[in-house]
């Protein structure tokens, strides 16, 4: 099976006269970085800074995130890995999912309900925050690195070989898109039910103004593969 980094990603907070935020940041892959007072980064001459903040609750890779509001967000990563903020990422829980597959891509848009996707075309759903994870699809030859959904029920996937799923009943049912390329996809980003946009290798950039129905090619004056959007 075919699988894929997409990035390393570091986890860190910054506190600042404003609030309390997250920030990632992409890193070498397999990189993986100790927590520990020196690795603290000062911000100027201000109070503001960054601290790290892996490699607890857990050690593995980490994929991407979902952020809800200010204080609550969540993680995905290798080997099924799902971790939960509830306090602007000073602490991280490692949330028990039902698979161990390596997760690419995750979307919550709300504090309870959200969309994780991973290796062997998996994607699981949880309506309560991920104290229980139901597996909508698994067990595939594809697989997908991004995921979108901008209300409880309206969401697409995409993947390996130009794959893109979408859902109009909160994963219940999937149902495959033309997308019109057999590059992979790496990422989706949705604004509304209607609009998207994904993104993938050799520059490739997809557009939609009607869910999903068609997909436009854009051009993105790069070959290299593009990961996030």
């Amino acid at each position: 099976m075919k699988t894929r980094l997409k990035t390393a990603l570091l986890v860190l907070s910054f506190t600042a006269a404003w609030g309390l935020g997250l920030a990632i940041k992409s890193g070498s892959a397999g990189t993986r970085l100790v927590a520990s007072p020196s690795n603290s980064i000062a911000a100027g001459s201000s109070s503001r800074q960054w601290v790290w903040q892996n490699r607890l609750p857990q050690g593995n890779t980490l994929q991407d995130f979902s952020l809800v509001d200010s204080t609550t967000g969540f993680g995905v990563g290798a080997r099924g890995t799902i971790i939960k903020t509830t306090d602007g990422g000073n602490n991280w829980e490692l949330i028990t999912g039902e698979t161990e597959d390596d997760l690419y891509g995750v979307s919550f848009t709300s504090a309870n309900i959200g969309t994780v996707v991973g290796n062997f075309g998996a994607i699981l759903r949880t309506t309560d925050a991920g104290s229980h994870w139901t597996i909508q699809r698994d067990g595939m030859s594809d697989v997908l690195f991004g995921v979108s959904f901008t209300d409880a029920s309206n969401g697409t996937a995409v993947g390996s070989d130009g794959l893109i799923l979408r859902t109009t009943n909160g994963g219940t049912n999937w149902n495959q898109q033309t997308s019109g390329t057999s590059n992979g996809l790496n990422d989706v980003f949705f604004t509304d039910t209607n609009n998207g946009t994904a993104v993938g290798d050799n520059g490739t950039i997809l557009r939609t103004t009607n869910g999903g129905s068609q997909w436009a090619p854009q051009t993105s004056n790069t070959t290299n593969n593009l990961n996030g959007v």
